[in-house]
């Protein structure tokens, strides 16, 4: 059986990487997307396991040092990672394997997996994903500034990735990741 690919999805908080992740594998056969581990509270509809795994700054920071997340980053004051296992359990098994991460997390996975391919989610304007945030009422004024100070950043280097998008139109943008995903798999 051939070995999975693994595909990274990044950007700045808001572009919408989330929802293209839905579409991809509502779209693309043999896709499995990673649950990523962070010690954010969870939001309201989210469930453990399902949307992230919750866990402790403790039980993270002691999985850190055990080695066990394939990138791991600090966002926002919360921590953020990719447990190794199962990503390494699901491409040795054959799935393309689809890791929606922010770009503190995309540079470790490149380093640790070379044969990656990276892809980089942009907002249309910086205006725009302003708004998109505040649309979510998730996000105190703070939060906001922060995101979008990391947003300026993260967009500042989205040449590095193999593949850009703008998300300016969700159904255009869905079908141009499904497209490149095809085109890595066939």
């Amino acid at each position: 059986m051939a070995r999975g690919h693994l595909i990274v999805i990044s950007g700045p908080s808001g572009a919408g990487k989330g929802t293209l992740v839905k579409r991809l594998l509502a779209d693309v056969d043999h896709a499995w997307v990673s649950v990523s581990a962070t010690t954010r509270a969870p939001r309201e509809g989210e469930a453990d396991g399902r949307e992230y795994f919750f866990l402790t700054r403790d039980d993270f920071e002691r999985g850190i040092a055990a080695g066990d997340f394939l990138e791991w980053a600090e966002y926002d004051g919360n921590l953020y990672g990719t447990p190794r296992a199962s990503v390494q359990e699901h491409l040795d098994a054959g799935d393309d394997v689809v890791l929606e991460i922010e770009v503190q997390g995309a540079d470790q996975v490149k380093a640790n997996a070379p044969e990656c391919k990276r892809v980089f989610v942009a907002p249309p304007s910086l205006e725009v994903l302003e708004e998109r945030l505040r649309g979510r009422g998730t996000n105190s004024e703070e939060s906001i500034r922060a995101r979008m100070r990391t947003a300026e950043v993260e967009l500042s280097r989205k040449m590095e990735y193999d593949c850009v998008l703008v998300n300016d139109d969700l159904d255009t943008a869905a079908a141009a990741l499904a497209d490149y995903v095809t085109g890595l798999i066939d």
